[in-house]
């Protein structure tokens, strides 16, 4: 998006799993990937496709198939990463402050410090980048 790489805009990811189980377990297992310098493209496999929700798509097995496929050099130290305290940890930090934000389920995004709620069309997202920059000074699209 040319908001990035203009230096106009940041995204930033926060982990909100709300399905249970197996959402915190991808949630685990992206801060492992992460650990690697491998998160976004665990993302990209973890959620390229639609998954059934608490149906095994997201079982310890299944994420260490992801986690190759994304290029996570070492299996053994994700596998181990995704278990402990510091990704838990992590994932209660980001849900604490998801809930601090009023952020209610996914997704959600907040531009400028205002919350969009939602899947939105990318001409909402635009606009609202565009009046967050005039609000901040910022440049002008």
């Amino acid at each position: 998006m040319r908001y990035v790489e203009d230096g106009d805009l940041r995204i930033e990811w926060r982990d909100f799993p709300i399905f249970g189980a197996e959402s915190e377990a991808a949630a685990r297992a992206g801060y492992a990937a992460g650990l690697q310098g491998r998160f976004w493209e665990f993302h990209d496999v973890a959620y390229a496709e639609e998954r059934e929700r608490n149906r095994g798509e997201f079982a310890a097995d299944r994420l260490v198939e992801m986690a190759r496929a994304a290029g996570v050099p070492d299996l053994d130290r994700f596998r181990v990463d995704m278990t402990l305290d510091p990704a838990v940890e992590a994932l209660r930090r980001d849900r604490s402050e998801g809930y601090d934000l009023g952020v209610p389920s996914t997704p959600a995004f907040l531009i400028n410090g205002k919350p969009l709620l939602g899947a939105q069309p990318l001409q909402v997202f635009e606009n609202e980048i565009r009046a967050a920059l005039r609000a901040t000074g910022g440049a002008r699209r």
